[in-house]
Order: structure tokens, then sequence, then C-alpha cells
């Protein structure tokens, strides 16, 4: 048997006639099968197998969180008590899914039923959608929106093979959403061609209860409607949007239902052609319509181009895949169309055919349309339709009156959304109904022309004048507040915050805004007075030239102007007509003069958050004025706003600090040495202050180190990591330890502050890079090592720049890798450049590309180190940086070998008076004789202890720079402590006197040895 909408069944042998069992596991085996299964099923399951699921192996989720109370089970409930009496005693199964697969209701025809099977089938609350439960009824219903039958084998799970089931979407007549799917479950066996005709009329009983649930202005306007027939006999080409809802994106439905919503405030019979951002044009068409109970509504329909003029489109009504679009004939004379209402239909009634009155209502006279009583069937009325368009019904007494006032008061008058018709209800075959479209037991095979094709409605939206005006508006702000929710807030800036609120607000609700916000503000503080602390900050409108006081000045308003009762009151305060606002008159009469030619109505809303004052939006219009309505809005964007400008306010106040803390951390000065030439720079990023630093540390011999470290992350306690890690860093290298000692340190110290994170998370400090070296300007030679950290560039004097090929290192906090250092020359007059990556790395940018520009802005030798570095910030550094800079330019300077003097001694008591004898004439040759006691007596120490307690060889060196260095080495690792010698002890004093006759003392170990080590202050001498 072939009904009608379906497509034929293959018998299958292995199913029994009832299912293509051997196609089902051809497919699963992944042969091709291309006919002998329905298109439905084989897209079902190639849908199954694209999601990857298992036909043995499907484990359908349960949902604790369902709506046992909803609408679509209020509404079923009754038709399945009916339902379950009418199947009593058989096999037959009854469940109603909500609009996502979730089963809400369960029926059985036989009791006994719910102790046999399995828990998925009896229990509400399991999900039998397409997509986690294969093919089944009531996911392919949803998936096909249609009347679904599946047959043993044709289900995808193993489990279902022996069940047949049919199923049936049930629909919101009013706006032809899904709410849910009706679904008939039993076994194979019980196949009934009344299985069809029952569903569908317990569906349209469902869909019935569920329009008993809107109002009855709009049930009213939608029985007028469907009773004059508008979609058949007067607009051959109108289409029911639903019907077409494979062909309209949803982004189109949209469009088309917006537009339909301006057509109903509008209240007049017209047409519009709507565009759709594929190019296509759809005619939308407006007319009158009129219940008996004299509720006064607009009928939106739709007119697609290239539809037969002369017949309509006919739909099949929720078939199972229908082959195409049906027509039907329809009389062309300009006679009074008659329609009949089968039995049942929600807008039958007993009597005479019911048509429309010229507005396209029903004519009644005296009695209300609800009623029933048989009336006269006048000239129905056409709508006004582009050029082009057919029309075949038409009295010859319309006219084109609209709506002429507004509608009588109703107890129930709809407040909501117009109402939205996107697929008419199911008309029920004549005799066989129960009021609810329920068969009675044995009568089902009657009404089997009920699954006959039916005449598809043009109607896209229903609803009356002025609630359409109301939703519409309605919508409109609520559109703009989704706008200010997705543009203001977008950046933690102050100022931008507020620029991002008057953008939002004009042209949606003003013309014109105006910001004021207190200076305390715009730094991140709160004001002492914001009353008296207001800074004009933001001027938007629709055009420029008006005389606003200008972003940047000082606004004063007196205390009776609409801003300043708005900030003392924290409410809006609006002022319809300006020219009556004496408050606002008064401020400033010729200021308010030149700006009343061009504004005439104000709202002015406090920025109030989290009960801070934080200024003042004005709202101006130049054309309608504002409405209450309209306050709201306002107070609700600038509501939204404040909470935007607050959040950047206190943003703002915790980079200030962490800022502060971040530069107190840093460097203040450079130390006075005579190696290099210093230069540096700091650039926090735009968003939020990181962890990076530099620093310059003067060490024995001369030398010099160069450090630059970044911690990762970002906020207060980066800054805070930063600060610890150059501390610790500073103290590694003034111990005189190599560079990669120095780094082997600190990331033992970044592990261990990982392990005392008080979260015990490591959460707190992921870890750093660093790279430090250290320069000797009596062989002009750098020892450097980094850990994770972009190389350093060096500008050689003839301008050649390169990258020298050090070791990356790993960063510091993973521990258990070694660092490597690399010894490099440095010839005098050589520039040594350190940087961070927030100078070369940068999303929209390739490395490699900034490094070549970074060659290109060094390539400069002449520049002094200052002018090197603001050079690299102004070409290389990004313009808006995601993370920090810290650059450090050193050129080096070579120490003048006259002032070196240097001694060899094996290691024999006898040669110290020899080297003290030569070292006075070297003092005396630099003029430094008064120092001359001082040196004699640290050299004759520092030579007796490495005679006596070192190795050889020996070597003695004077240093004369910004102070007298004088250096005693030899090949023990054996280091001197300085002690306290009693009074009895022969030895032990020598370091003690080194010490109280030298600015500093140390030890410097070597490869092979050791440097004892005195500085002499010659300012003190």
């Amino acid at each position: 048997m072939v009904r009608s909408g379906e497509e034929p069944r293959p018998a299958g042998r292995a199913a029994e006639g009832t299912g293509p069992a051997s196609l089902r596991e051809l497919f699963l085996q992944g042969e091709p099968v291309e006919t002998g299964v329905r298109t439905s099923i084989l897209n079902s399951w190639q849908r199954c197998r694209s999601l990857g699921l298992s036909p043995d192996g499907l484990d359908l989720p349960y949902r604790e969180d369902f709506d046992p109370g909803g609408r679509i089970v209020r509404a079923a409930v009754p038709v399945l008590d009916r339902l379950q009496a009418t199947f009593a005693g058989s096999q037959v199964n009854i469940s109603v899914a909500d609009a996502n697969g979730t089963v809400l209701l369960r029926r059985f025809g036989d009791p006994s039923m719910a102790r046999s099977l399995p828990a998925i089938q009896v229990v509400p609350g399991f999900v039998f959608a397409e997509q986690v439960a294969g093919t089944n009824g009531i996911g392919l219903a949803l998936a096909e929106r249609q009347l679904i039958r599946v047959y043993g084998a044709e289900h995808f799970a193993e489990r279902s093979q022996q069940n047949a089931c049919v199923a049936l979407p049930v629909r919101d007549p009013l706006n032809g959403r899904i709410e849910g799917v009706l679904c008939f479950g039993y076994p194979r066996g019980f196949e009934r061609p009344a299985l069809g005709v029952a569903i569908r009329r317990a569906a349209e009983g469902i869909e019935r209860r569920l329009l008993g649930q809107s109002s009855a202005r709009e049930r009213a306007l939608l029985r007028t409607y469907l009773a004059a027939g508008a979609g058949v006999a007067d607009l051959h080409r109108g289409v029911a949007l639903e019907a077409l809802a494979n062909e309209f994106h949803p982004r189109d439905q949209a469009i088309l239902r917006e537009k339909a919503a301006e057509l109903i405030s509008g209240a007049q019979r017209g047409a519009a052609e709507v565009t759709l951002p594929d190019g296509r044009r759809v005619t939308l068409v407006s007319r009158p319509v009129t219940s008996g109970s004299g509720v006064r509504g607009i009928a939106i329909e739709a007119v697609l181009p290239g539809s037969p003029a002369g017949e309509p489109l006919v739909i099949p009504h929720q078939t199972d895949e229908p082959s195409g679009l049906a027509t039907s004939a329809v009389p062309s004379s300009a006679a009074r169309p008659v329609i009949t209402l089968p039995s049942g239909h929600l807008a039958a009634s007993s009597g005479p055919p019911v048509t429309t009155d010229g507005d396209g209502g029903t004519v009644r006279p005296g009695v209300p349309a609800e009623s029933g009583t048989p009336v006269p069937a006048p000239t129905p009325a056409g709508p006004a339709v582009p050029d082009g368009a057919r029309v075949t019904a038409r009295s010859t007494t319309d006219d084109d009156r609209g709506p002429t006032g507004p509608a009588p008061a109703d107890s129930d008058r709809v407040l909501g959304e117009p109402v939205t018709a996107v697929s008419s209800p199911v008309p029920a075959a004549p005799g066989t109904s129960d009021g609810d479209g329920i068969p009675e037991p044995g009568r089902g095979a009657a009404g089997e022309r009920s699954e006959a094709a039916f005449p598809a409605r043009g109607l896209v939206m229903l609803g009356e004048p002025q609630v359409g005006a109301y939703a519409l508006a309605a919508r409109r702000r609520l559109e703009l507040l989704s706008e200010a929710s997705t543009r203001i807030g977008t950046t933690l800036d102050v100022r931008r915050t507020a620029e991002e609120l008057a953008e939002t607000a004009a042209p949606g609700l003003a013309d014109f805004v105006t910001i004021d916000l207190p200076d305390a503000v715009l730094r991140g503080e709160e004001s002492a007075d914001p009353m008296a602390d207001l800074r004009r900050t933001v001027v938007h409108g629709i055009r420029e030239g008006l005389p606003f006081t200008p972003p940047g000045k000082r606004v004063d308003f007196g205390p009776t102007t609409p801003q300043l009762r708005c900030l003392g009151s924290g409410e809006a305060v609006l002022e319809p007509d300006l020219k009556a606002a004496a408050g606002w008159l008064a401020q400033d009469p010729e200021h308010t003069e030149r700006l009343l030619a061009h504004v005439h109505s104000l709202i002015a809303v406090p920025l109030l958050a989290r009960g801070v004052v934080l200024g003042v939006a004005s709202f101006y219009r130049a054309g309608s004025p504002f409405g209450d309505d309209d306050r709201s809005l306002a107070l609700e964007l600038a509501s939204r706003a404040a909470l935007s400008i607050d959040n950047a306010r206190r943003y703002t106040h915790e980079r200030a600090m962490v800022l502060a803390l971040q530069r107190r951390l840093l460097p203040h000065g450079l130390p006075d040495q005579d190696a290099v030439e210093v230069a540096h720079r700091y650039l926090p990023a735009e968003s939020d202050v990181g962890g990076d630093w530099y620093d310059v540390i003067p060490l024995s011999g001369a030398r010099v180190g160069l450090l630059v470290g970044d911690v990762v992350g970002h906020g207060m306690l980066s800054a805070a990591t930063m600060g610890r890690l150059r501390t610790a860093a500073r103290s590694f290298a003034e111990l005189d330890f190599p560079p990669d000692e120095v780094l082997t340190h600190l990331d033992n110290l970044v592990g261990r502050l990982d392990r005392e994170d008080p979260d015990g998370k490591g959460a707190g400090v992921i870890g750093a890079t660093c790279l430090y070296a250290v320069y000797d300007p009596t062989a002009q030679r750098c020892l450097m090592a980094r850990a994770g950290h972009p190389p350093p560039a060096v500008v050689h004097p003839d301008g050649a720049v390169t990258y020298p090929d050090l070791p990356a290192g790993p960063p510091l906090g993973l521990g258990g890798l070694p660092f490597d250092a690399v010894e490099v020359d440095l010839p005098e007059g050589s520039q040594l450049v350190l940087y961070t990556d927030g100078l070369i790395e940068d999303r929209n940018r390739d490395v490699d590309a900034v490094l070549e520009q970074l060659r290109e802005a060094l390539a400069h030798p002449e520049r002094a180190p200052g002018e090197t570095c603001q050079a690299v910030l102004d070409t290389v550094a990004p313009a808006h940086p995601h993370d920090d800079i810290a650059l450090l330019v050193a050129r080096v300077h070579a120490m003048d070998p006259g002032r070196i003097a240097a001694w060899e001694l094996p290691a024999d008591p006898a040669r110290v008076a020899e080297v003290r004898a030569s070292a006075m004439r070297w003092l005396s040759d630099w003029g430094l004789d008064e120092t001359g006691f001082a040196v004699e007596l640290i050299l004759s120490e520092l030579i007796t202890n490495a005679i006596r307690h070192g190795a050889a060889p020996i070597q003695v060196r004077l240093l004369y720079g910004k102070t007298l260095i004088c250096e005693v080495s030899d090949a023990s690792n054996t280091a001197p402590h300085l002690r306290r010698a009693a009074t009895t002890d022969e030895g032990g004093r020598g370091l003690f006197l080194v010490a109280q006759l030298s600015q500093s003392w140390g030890t410097r170990y070597l490869p092979q040895g050791k440097v004892i080590w005195a500085e002499c202050d010659l300012d003190a001498a």
C-alpha cells in the first residue's frame, strides 16, 4: 500500500516485509545503497554514520531537568488519555517528546507493557534526538519536520529492529514552531492504516490546545483570516514561510518577519519588496482583517516571484517525504469565493460558509464571529499587490480602508509580538473527530482522506497595528540593548568606553550625546566632588558643528539643570521640550539659545556603578521628543555603560599601581663606571603591565654586568616577582659568579618560588627569561649566557649588525638543565643591544622580518646610546604593544693600557719587596703618591698570603680608573676569610688590615684559581 505523500516501502526478507534489513547490513558494511531504501531513512543513516554512532552501542542520555509541566505537556495530557483509551489492550505505546527529542510523557495501550519494556521505553527523560539515538521516529520527525514512519530494520539501533513507529511533529499554530513530537510505537506486525489518521488527529488536538493557551484576540484574528481563505482565492502567489523553511536561511526569515512587523505597525493596506542578502526579492503584502468581535488587525502575506499566476501553491501537510508542491484548481471568476471548512477546524462554524467583508473581516451582523450563527457571505477584498501580480477574485465594492482607530479595550489584549503564523492548523476529516481530533475506536479508517493535501496559506505574520507598533519599538529597544552589550566595554580604557556609549546611543536613541566625567575618574580614582569636577569627555552626534562644549573643557552645571538634578537624585531626568525647561534655559541663556536651534528634547542620566558617581550622560534629540520609554532605555544604556566605565576605572587604578611598583623596582639611575656608556628605555604594554627589567651592575676588575629579564605574565604578581628576581640577580652578580652560574642560581630561585606558591598549583610564577652579559674593558671581551631570552644585537664600529650565536638555554624555572656561556670580542666603540621579547614579538608581524628591521635601525654606530634607544622604539616597537618592552644599549670602552700595571712572580717571599717598589713607581707616575702607603700595605698582605697559602703562578695587577684596584691571583681555589684575631694569635690580622685600608674587597674565582682584589677610593685618599 502506498499512502498519499509517502514513498513505497520495499520489502525485506529478513524483516518479514517491514523493512530493508539486508540493505541496512550492506550500508553498515560500507557498501553503496542507491535503491530500495526511502530517501529519508537513507539520509538519516548517513548522518548517523558521519556522527560516528554505533548500531549496537547507543546509550541514550537521560535528562533530569526536563520540564514535566510545560506547554506541550499541558496540551498533550488530555489527548494522550483519550489515545490510551482508544488503543486499550493493544501493544501500542504513545509518547510525547519536546523539540529537543526528550520524552516528556508515556502512555501504554496495555499497562502490563510498562513491566516488560526496558527503561528507555518507559521512563520519561530519555533523549531520542537523531544525533544521539540514531534513526528513530522521534529523532527523524524532528530532522525531517514531517510525518515519519520507521519500520524494523530501518532503525539504526540493533535493539529496535523488532519495532515500528509513526511520529509527527506538533507545531504551535500561531508561530509555526515545532513544540514537540507525538510518536506511536508498536510491534512490526501491528501495522494498521488507521494509525496515520489517528496520529494526525491527535496532533491536531494538541495543536488546538496549544492555540487555546494564546490570547482570545490572537485566536479571533487567526480564525477570521483562515475563514476568509486569504491565501487561496485572493492571493494566488502566497506561500507560507514555513513551507519554504529549507529554502530560506533563518537569517532571511528573521528579515522577513521584522519587515512584516513594520507593515503591521503601519496599519495600512499595501506592499513592500524585501531584498534578501543573497539578492532574492520577496514581496510582502499587508491586508486589513477585522474579527466579528471588532478586533482589527493586519495580515502579512508573502509573494514569491516566479509562481504561476492563477494557481495557488498547495503544500501536502506533514507527509512523509513530499515529492513536491501539488496544485489544485481555483475558480478564476470574479465571483465571491466560498470556502467550506472541515468539521473540527478552529475557524469552522455551523451553517453556511464564512467569507470576509471589504476589509477582509468576517461579516456577521449583530453576532460575534465566534458564535457560529449563519450569516450571508459578502464579497471579499483583495490585497494591494505589486505590478504583475494576478488577482483572480476581487469584489467591485472593495475599498482600501484600513483600521480607522484604536482597537477596543479588551481584558485579554495582546501585549507581546504580533502573531506569527507560518502554517495553518490541520483540518480533520468530517464526522470522525471528537473535538480533539482523536478518532473514536474503530472509526480510524473512515478518516483516511485527512492525509490529502490542503492549500498552503501565504500568511507570514498577523497582528494588531497598535500592538505591532509597541512590539516593533520593543524589538528595536532590545536590539539596541543587545548592540550595547557587544559594543560597550570592549576595552579597559575609561575614555574609549564613554565614546562607545555615545556611538551606540546615537543615532539609535538620540541624535547627539555628550558625556562628562570627573578628572579623577579619568585617572582611575574616585572623585571627591563629582558635581563640581566634571570635564567634557565625549561629544558625538549625527553631524558635527553644533555649539556643544568641546571635549577637554571643564563643564559647570547650574543647580537647576537636568544634569545636576539627575546626579543629585540618581534618576534619569526627562525634558521633553527644552524650550519649556526653565532650569536648563537659565544656566547659560546665550549658549542654550544657540543649542535650541538644533535640539529640542533632552534626557540626562547619571553614570552610577557600585555606589560610585562616575559622571553624567546627556542625550539630545532634534526631532520627535523623548518619552518615558526612551528615558527607561537611556537609563538602561547608561547603567550598562557605567559598569564598564567603572571596570575601566578600576583597571586604570590597578594598572597605575602596578606601573608605579614596576618603575619603583627598576633602576633609578646608572652606576658611575668607565667600562660602558649606557642608555635604557622601559615601555609598558597598553593593556597590562608585565615583569620586564634591566640592570647595570659594576663588578670587580673594572668590569660591568648587563642584565635584561622578563617574568612571564602580567599584573601585580609579575611586577613583584620581577623585583625579587632583579634583587637576586644583582646579588648573584656581585658575588662575581660567571653568567652561566648566575642563571643557574636564578633558575633554582624561580623553581623555589613556584613550589612556595600558596595555592600549591604553581599558578603564581610560571617562569621567566633572562640574558646576562659581563664586559671586561681590559680585554675588550664579553661573556654572555641566556635563559630562553632573545639574543642580543652587536653593532660593530663599522656599522655591521650581528646577532651572536648564543645558545638559547631553557627559561628560568624548568630546573635541571645547564646554561652555556659564550665569549665574544667587542672592539672599542661597539654597541651591545639587549631587549625583551615585547620589542620583536607581535601577533601581526613575523619575527625574522622584525629582526631585519631592527638590524636596519641599529646600523648607525655614530649614534649615542640614547639616540639608538629612541630610534629603535620609533621604528621597530609595535604601535600598540601587547607586552612590556625593556631596552638596554651599551657602547663599550677599552681601558687605557697605560693605566694597567701587571707582574707575574714565583712563590718566593723575597720578590714581595721588588713588586712593592715597582708598584710605588707606577703610582707616582699616575700622580697617586698619597695612596702609596695604603697600597703598599695591601699588596704586601695579599702577595704574602698568595705565596704562603696559594699556588703558582702568582700574578699582581693594578688598574687605575675611577678607583685604584689591586688584584693578586694564584692557582689555588682556597679563599681567605676575614676573622677577628685574638691577642695571643700570631696571624689572622692581614685581611682585617686590608678591609680597613680599602673601600671594598673580595674574591673572584677563575676557571683555574682565584683573584683577591681590593679597591681603594681615590677621593678619600
